[in-house]
């Protein structure tokens, strides 16, 4: 129980008291509430005394400290109670409710709110979007009914004049998915005073919106609120309006229902000014531009205001006549329309916002079920100095949830020991069911006979129900007026009754109890306010669109619709398991420092928080049917665990707290088992949650093996499938492979023309081959008469076409190559008379390539040369002085050779001493022919078959050395060039080659 806060601070739970006694309570109470504690424990009940002043204690952090925590693990706060209220509903599966109760100031709303707050802030870890919208609503939600139902009094800044109850409901994984919100009982009195919404608009709306009203920022100009303008009051109404206005849009109203609603609130001002007069019998509207101005904000007719505020329609059968109203009727019948209008007004928000908050498309079947959480903040008990109908309903509802916590936590918990034959003394309580029975019996009760006497024929007073009371409920203990109390001054005769509350004596003014009762509202407004061509306000008065002369139903009256919803709110809050917040009012002042003993010493008394107190230390702190028990609690035990084989459930349960040592913490019932403190049960649900990881740990190993050993059967199988299939696929296609290239030995292309067919995707790279394998048989027959020559002259334009193809334009692949160009009939003899020297000299086998060329000289000049190319060696030859041989290079000396894109002749030797030969082949026949890709192909083949490797550049310029020293050789075209010369240049040489 909060162990670690200090004794300083008084005891945290009044249950750990010394002694149990009034004086005890009320000590540990102001100690707590001094020292700035204002929360405390009795058991699982929180009991919170208004600070009136802003704490620093419900931040991020404070939550992050509560959030998923038990109850004594931390000290008292609102924050454990909505906690422990969210892990029942999680754990149990089951719903639960927040039942915050105390008089009116007492912080019921704000305790609200922060449960609210805190729920919000402990769910949807995930952050899912649709979650995340959900809780934004119903958090914005109260900012919006709030305004709307709240009022300012002297006593309550902030005080709530309709009854709430939200029900959040939430995911199988505890997410907030939607809600719905029940009113109660707005009081439409506060119309005529302060409801905050009315203050905010003329206070805090832009100066642009208030003309569109005819609104002006001046509180005491208009009669309903004069009162309320001289309350201060330190809440910025400036920042509230925005702040209600943009909650409002969040939500998803849209711009014109938003406007609507102002216009609404500004006809109820406009209506308070309304003053009537006299002209001999008929009643006149004294200012009568207001008419107009109401017409406006209704969007009706200014003659139909006029008329539905002056005029009554009446229907007797198939006539109908309009009377005129009285100047007391047509007040009555103004401010009626105000009161209307504005509880019409409230329950059309509270249903937009229904509208937007319901659950929807959650199917229980697919996503488990829906369970909830429930906080009611509904109006606490009040005594005023004049207390009328309203006061009368509220104390009736404080009476019923009184009822309850008696039922819940006093009665039906001493009821249950003893039907289970625990061992009890009986704790002695006030039953207040009597003063309930007093109110709402049939028949009997003040509810029964205000209808009775509205219900009757003729002019019926309020001083005649008073009669009435007085003679059904002479003889009720609980009952008394002065006719039945002649000598109690505090009572008016004809006028006042005084119950006996179980919270204290009130003394209640029968002076419009018929009236607010009856709750009349003439039909011609319902018919105004339906004909507006506003369709928001329209939709509001669906009535309204009665004939005139039809026939309805006598409606409840207001006073049973009230005792219909408490009796439904009462089975609600009993369904669910309920956790209880109570309010106390430290003082009348709203001072944070002053703690009025015999004030809050009353609340005490009439809370019952001693007997409480007296029934949660005698009692246990947790029942559960041994079903129940075991089923959330067998794992813990080896003897229970999965199922176990006992005689029955209760000793079973017997036999896992014996093992678990807690036979001394409970007791055994007829059907259930009693644990005595919350400590038992936390210990056994850590227990629990050590042994469910272990089970989930188990299941999962089991489920995932059995995931495995599916997937792997599946897989297995889709194997065997593929297999087959592809085996299919590739004979298909090797079948019509052979089918189509089955006789291509005998066709005149040898099957060129043949289409492949498609290969299965398996078979790509196979097709790959096979093609290949194809052309090279196709190309084999074509070659394979050739003659060894043919065949060297096929090999090099082969390596000519794979080197330079796409990267020189003419490659003389379609002439046949000869090779050795000198060996011609005008240079045969001298040619061949040193070629044979050569041979006989070098040893070479044959002569690869001959042919004339033009060359730069070791002195930078052009001169024309012979260049014989052999399998050895590579010469230059002199042509003029008989072939003469010039210098020679070894063949393997040759690294590689540079030639252009271009069409002209130029061929560069690389060497690898750097001593590269610049050449440009010429003495073409026919002259424009190409011999450059025969040299290339040639040297090629050749330098395959020895297996050496031939580097072939196809660039521009190219780059090469001359005796040591890097030069560039450049190609240029010149038009009057005949033939291909060089020349030299500032960074190498430039071949000039004939232009076309």
């Amino acid at each position: 129980m909060a162990e670690h806060e200090s004794l300083e601070f008084g005891k945290a739970d009044f249950v750990l008291l010394d002694s149990v006694s009034l004086d005890e309570f009320m000590a540990n109470l102001k100690l707590r509430f001094e020292k700035g504690r204002i929360y405390s424990y009795i058991g699982e009940v929180v009991v919170s005394v208004n600070p009136y002043r802003a704490m620093n204690i419900y931040g991020r952090d404070t939550i992050e400290q509560y959030k998923g925590r038990e109850l004594y693990e931390r000290p008292p706060h609102l924050f454990a109670i909505a906690d422990a209220a969210y892990k029942a509903m999680k754990r149990r599966n089951k719903d639960t409710c927040i039942v915050i109760s105390g008089e009116s100031g007492a912080g019921k709303t704000e305790a609200s709110k922060y449960i609210m707050q805190y729920i919000a802030a402990i769910t949807n870890p995930s952050q899912r979007a649709e979650v995340e919208r959900v809780k934004n609503m119903l958090l914005k939600s109260n900012c919006v009914l709030e305004a709307f139902g709240n009022a300012k009094t002297n006593r309550n800044d902030n005080s709530s004049r309709f009854g709430k109850y939200m029900d959040i409901n939430f995911d199988f994984k505890g997410d907030p998915i939607g809600g719905h919100i029940n009113n109660y009982l707005l009081e439409k009195v506060g119309v005529k005073s302060v409801f905050k919404c009315i203050f905010q608009l003329v206070k805090g709306a832009p100066d642009a919106q208030l003309r569109s009203l005819h609104i002006q920022r001046d509180p005491t100009a208009y009669t309903y609120i004069k009162v309320g303008g001289q309350i201060k009051s330190s809440i910025n109404d400036s920042a509230d309006f925005k702040a209600v206005t943009d909650a409002m849009k969040v939500i998803g109203f849209t711009t014109e229902e938003i406007q609507t609603v102002y216009k609404i609130l500004a006809t109820i001002l406009h209506l308070g000014n309304l003053k009537f007069g006299s002209d001999g019998d008929v009643t006149l509207i004294e200012n009568s531009k207001l008419v107009s101005v109401l017409g406006d904000l209704l969007s009706t007719k200014d003659e139909n205001v006029e008329k539905a505020l002056l005029y009554r329609t009446v229907a007797t059968g198939r006539d109908v006549i309009d009377k005129q109203h009285t100047h007391q009727e047509a007040s009555y019948g103004r401010d009626a329309l105000a009161k209307a209008i504005y509880e019409r007004l409230f329950c059309w928000i509270v249903g937009r916002i229904n509208d937007v908050i319901e659950v929807k498309n959650y199917d229980a079947r697919v996503h488990g079920k829906n369970t909830v959480i429930g906080v009611l903040d509904i109006y606490g008990f009040e005594i005023f100095q004049n207390n009328s109908f309203e006061q009368f309903c509220i104390n009736y509802c404080n009476e019923k949830l009184q009822q309850l916590f008696i039922q819940l936590v006093l009665k039906q918990e001493q009821e249950e020991y003893q039907r289970e034959g625990i061992p009890w003394k009986h704790i002695d309580y006030f039953n207040n069911q009597i003063i309930v029975d007093l109110v709402e019996q049939q028949h009997k009760g003040i509810f029964a006979v205000l209808d009775e006497a509205c219900m009757n024929v003729g002019k019926v007073t309020d001083e005649m129900f008073l009669q009435a009371l007085n003679g059904k409920l002479a003889k009720h203990a609980h009952y008394t007026s002065r006719k039945l109390s002649p000598t109690d001054k505090n009572l008016e005769f004809d006028r006042d009754f005084r119950i006996r509350h179980y919270a204290g004596d009130v003394v209640y003014s029968v002076v419009g109890f018929i009236d607010k009762n009856k709750d009349t509202l003439f039909q011609d407004f319902k018919r105004l306010l339906y004909n507006s061509s506003n369709p928001v306000l329209k939709a509001m008065w669906p009535e309204g669109k009665l004939s005139i002369t039809e026939v309805t139903k006598r409606p409840l009256t207001a006073a049973t619709l009230f005792k219909n919803s408490m009796i439904s709110l009462v089975e609600n809050l009993a369904s669910k398991e309920p956790y209880y917040v109570r309010c106390i009012k430290p003082n009348d002042v709203k001072s944070p420092l002053l703690f009025e003993h015999e004030r809050c010493k009353h609340q005490v008394e009439y809370l019952g928080l001693l007997e409480n107190v007296r029934v949660r230390r005698a009692g246990f702190a947790n029942r559960q049917t041994y079903p129940r028990f075991l089923q959330r609690y067998k794992m813990i035990s080896e003897f229970t665990w999965p199922n176990h084989d006992l005689p029955s459930d209760k000793e079973a349960v017997e036999r896992l707290l014996q093992g678990c040592g807690f036979e001394h913490d409970v007791a055994y019932g007829k059907t259930k088992v009693f644990i005595r403190t919350p400590r038992t049960i936390f210990s056994l649900e850590e227990q629990r949650a050590e042994m469910v990881k272990r089970i989930v740990l188990f299941l999962q190993k089991v489920w995932r093996g059995t995931l495995a050993r599916m997937r792997y059967r599946r897989m297995r199988a889709a194997l065997i499938i593929i297999r087959a299939y592809r085996r299919y696929k590739v004979k298909s296609y090797i079948r019509e492979v052979n089918r189509r290239f089955k006789n291509v030995r005998g066709m005149k292309d040898h099957g060129k023309h043949v289409k492949w067919p498609t290969p299965p995707k398996v078979l790509r790279k196979f097709e790959e081959a096979l093609r290949n394998i194809y052309n090279r048989w196709w190309a084999w027959t074509l070659i394979k008469d050739l003659s060894p020559e043919e065949m060297v002259q096929i090999r090099a334009k082969v390596a000519t076409l794979e080197c330079l193809k796409g990267q020189r334009a003419d490659l003389g692949l379609q002439r046949a190559w000869e090779g050795n160009y000198l060996d011609s009939p005008g240079t045969a003899s001298s040619f061949t008379l040193v070629s044979s020297d050569l041979q006989r000299k070098d040893k070479f086998m044959r002569v690869l390539f001959s042919c004339n060329v033009r060359k730069i000289n070791r002195f930078n000049k052009a001169e024309d040369r012979a260049l014989l190319i052999t399998d050895r060696h590579l010469y230059k030859m002199d042509p003029v002085k008989l072939y003469k041989p010039m210098k020679s290079i070894p063949l393997y000396n040759v690294t590689g050779v540079s030639i252009s894109p271009g069409k002209d002749q130029l061929v560069v030797f690389h060497t690898k001493d750097n001593r590269d030969l610049i050449v440009c082949l010429q003495g073409m026949v026919p002259a424009g022919d190409s011999r450059i890709g025969e040299l290339v192909g040639t040297l090629l083949s050749h330098f395959k078959s020895e297996k050496r490797k031939l580097q072939v550049n196809i660039v521009s310029p190219i780059h090469c050395s001359m005796n040591g020293r890097k030069c560039t050789v450049i190609v240029e075209t010149k038009i009057n060039q005949s033939q291909p010369d060089f020349t030299k240049s500032r960074s190498g040489y430039i071949l000039s080659v004939p232009g076309n």
